[in-house]
């Protein structure tokens, strides 16, 4: 069994910022994949259903966690714990500011690299969970991070967004099946994006 967490803020105030991609991504892939109402469980929202796969379809459950993103780790160790599932089989979909817009990178285990989010799901679970990392850009100055994921995609925005979005649901039988690199390559074949420095690039030193 799968359990698949997307990182993000409770409440409408947040839903389109950038902190919340992860709450966008797990609701497509709830969408697509026809999963079972949203409830309430967990200190978060949860959806059951199974992924096809070319070895049978494997169960799955997405969380989005209602506890404020930096206390992530609570609703996702809650759920693991009760289902029993191994940190391996945990997949978290979160924004990466140190990858470009629309880019898109997996790792399996690792530190959280200044995301609270990751640092409290490590805390609970141990750091060896797969990530899904959604590139949304750095400000160009630290100073400017916390500002920059608690502000609005602006509409220009959505020229990379929603392909991403839509292509990580699409591809999602192969991250189901484990073969995480695989998963990565076809989503960027799916929505391609500009391999760039974030940091550069909010600064106009590309």
């Amino acid at each position: 069994m799968l359990l698949i967490a997307g990182l993000g803020n409770p409440g409408p105030t947040y839903a389109k910022t950038r902190h919340n991609i992860g709450f966008t991504a797990v609701d497509e892939i709830a969408r697509r994949w026809d999963f079972g109402p949203w409830r309430s469980r967990f200190q978060g929202f949860a959806a059951e259903g199974s992924i096809p796969t070319p070895d049978g379809p494997v169960k799955t459950l997405i969380l989005k966690p209602q506890t404020f993103y930096n206390e992530s780790g609570r609703a996702v160790g809650e759920a693991l714990k009760f289902f029993k599932i191994e940190p391996e089989n945990l997949i978290v979909f979160y924004d990466e500011i140190d990858l470009a817009p629309g880019r898109f990178r997996m790792k399996a285990g690792g530190g959280a690299a200044g995301n609270n989010g990751v640092r409290s799901i490590t805390a609970q679970v141990g750091p060896y969970f797969r990530r899904a990392r959604l590139g949304t850009g750095h400000p160009g100055q630290k100073e400017l991070v916390h500002g920059h994921v608690l502000s609005e995609f602006h509409k220009a925005d959505r020229q990379w967004v929603e392909p991403l979005i839509e292509a990580v649901a699409e591809a999602l039988p192969l991250l189901a099946a484990g073969e995480d690199e695989k998963y990565q390559t076809e989503v960027m074949r799916l929505a391609p994006a500009d391999k760039v420095d974030p940091r550069k690039a909010a600064r106009g030193e590309l």
